[in-house]
């Protein structure tokens, strides 16, 4: 090979290396710049039906309560329940001592007894005499006076029969029992207590029947007007399912349906009073306790709803960042509305459904900048 031919190698191969060391280094760039691409998480908002509500304070009211009490007087000696336990109507809670009241029925039939001895003779009396006025024998004054005292005997018989009955009933009152079935109260007398509830009944404890409870809770007067606008009244679908809560956790499954609204606003407090029937309890809920019931007012029927922590604030008022068709970061002023379900926020101006916004890494995006959209799903 003669030196022409090794110069002309020798450039070929310099020009080969040049053109490789050319095309790396403009890949590398490249590689370089997508990788300063950043990414971030967007999504689209979701649209659905709305139901806007707002908790108020409630309590829980039995719609079925009623005291146990003793209608006779004596010493409690026996109490036949565990201290909130369900009881059924009819069951046996107490006994009083009895023997006071049982002589009283033994007394009561003698007296009966006689009352009834009484009128037969003086039934048998009167028959003999009417004979007898038939041929002259007595006067019709001694007839007379006859069926007066056969009277008199059938009363003593009518007020001996209502004594019995008095002192029978007396008896069974020692046995106090359930006068409806519910969850009953501590008692408030022991065994060996003495109580005097014939002259007056004494209260021994109370029931409250947890399957028929209610909720109770007051609006302001501005509220309830803003309900009647929106078409929201009693009767309506929104209205009969009233979600409850104790403090925030909700309480899945039980909800209320509005039976009462007041007819008249509190001078006092310039509100308008509430009740719904529990529907579902599960024995979640007791007389006396405290919850949130969440009323609605207003139902949009295809609200556009965000990821609430993507929203920014500035002085200018709420924003989002959101990503065009190029990939671009855009800065977009909304309006919003309530919060919904905890995480997500109405947003009533400013965002179209197509719209993809940026749900995370708000603090590393500014308005111009291209970047890596990563689509993700909000719940």
């Amino acid at each position: 090979m003669n030196t022409t031919q090794n110069r002309i190698i020798i450039g070929l191969a310099c020009v080969i290396s040049i053109t490789i060391s050319a095309s790396c280094d403009r890949h590398g760039k490249e590689s370089h710049a997508l990788d300063e691409i950043q990414s971030v998480e967007v999504a689209t908002p979701i649209i659905q039906s709305v139901i806007l509500s707002r908790p108020y304070p409630a309590s829980i009211i039995s719609d079925s309560q009623a005291d146990v009490v003793a209608r006779v007087d004596g010493q409690i000696t026996g109490k036949y329940f565990e201290d909130g336990a369900y009881v059924t109507k009819g069951q046996r809670l107490y006994t009083i001592e009895p023997t006071k009241y049982a002589a009283s029925v033994d007394e009561a039939k003698a007296t009966l007894n006689n009352a009834m001895s009484s009128l037969s003779y003086a039934d048998n009396r009167l028959q003999a005499l009417e004979q007898a006025f038939t041929s002259n024998a007595v006067s019709e004054m001694d007839v007379m006076q006859a069926r007066d005292t056969k009277m008199q005997a059938q009363a003593a018989v009518n007020s001996a029969r209502s004594a019995l009955r008095i002192a029978q009933l007396n008896v069974e009152h020692c046995t106090v029992v359930a006068p409806v079935s519910g969850r009953i109260t501590s008692s408030l007398f022991d065994v060996g207590a003495y109580v005097g509830g014939e002259g007056s009944p004494v209260t021994l404890a109370s029931i409250y029947d947890e399957n028929s409870l209610s909720v109770s809770f007051d609006i302001e007067d501005a509220q309830y007007s803003r309900l009647a606008s929106n078409g929201i009244v009693m009767g309506d679908s929104l209205m009969n399912n009233i979600p409850l809560s104790i403090d925030t956790d909700q309480l899945s499954g039980v909800s209320a349906s509005i039976y009462y609204i007041s007819p008249d606003v509190s001078q006092s407090t310039g509100t308008v009073r509430l009740k719904g029937r529990i529907k579902d309890n599960k024995g979640i809920l007791r007389q006396g306790m405290y919850v949130k019931a969440h009323l609605p007012y207003a139902s949009i029927a295809d609200g556009l709803l965000v990821r609430d922590a993507s929203i920014g604030t500035d002085q200018s008022g709420k924003y989002v960042y959101v990503v065009n068709d190029s990939n671009i970061v855009a800065y977009r002023r909304i309006q919003v509305g309530e919060l919904y379900n905890d995480t997500l926020r109405l947003v009533t101006k400013g965002l179209n459904p197509n719209d993809r916004y940026v749900t995370q890494a708000m603090l590393k995006v500014r308005q111009g900048i291209k970047v890596h959209p990563i689509l993700s799903s909000v719940k």
